[in-house]
């Protein structure tokens, strides 16, 4: 019967993963990442969650002549910082799937 004692501590080491994915998780939710457009003029800031926290804009940098310039730069500066979180994300969660040989994961 060696494999059921092989199967319980698989189980337990799948327990301790999820906890700590869980909490990387939670880890990700408070990081800011700072998305940044025309030199700095526009700044996005977003959560490890993707969520936008803060949008600045530099008074120089609004023409109301130019609206679309302004409207470029805050996407710009979003995807920016969208594009950290998702890089954080990876890097922080990639470390639960590196080194684990599971069968039907990939």
């Amino acid at each position: 019967m060696r494999g059921m004692g092989n199967m319980q501590g698989m189980m337990k080491q799948m327990q301790k993963m999820q906890k700590q994915m869980a909490q990387a998780q939670e880890e990700l939710g408070e990081k800011r990442l700072e998305g940044t457009a025309g030199g700095g003029m526009v700044t996005v800031i977003v959560s490890g969650h993707k969520e936008v926290l803060e949008v600045n804009i530099k008074e120089e940098v609004v023409d109301p002549e130019d609206i679309e310039m302004l409207q470029d730069l805050v996407l710009a500066a979003t995807n920016d910082a969208l594009k950290q979180a998702d890089e954080l994300t990876n890097s922080t969660m990639g470390q639960f799937t590196k080194g684990m040989n599971l069968p039907g994961m990939f």
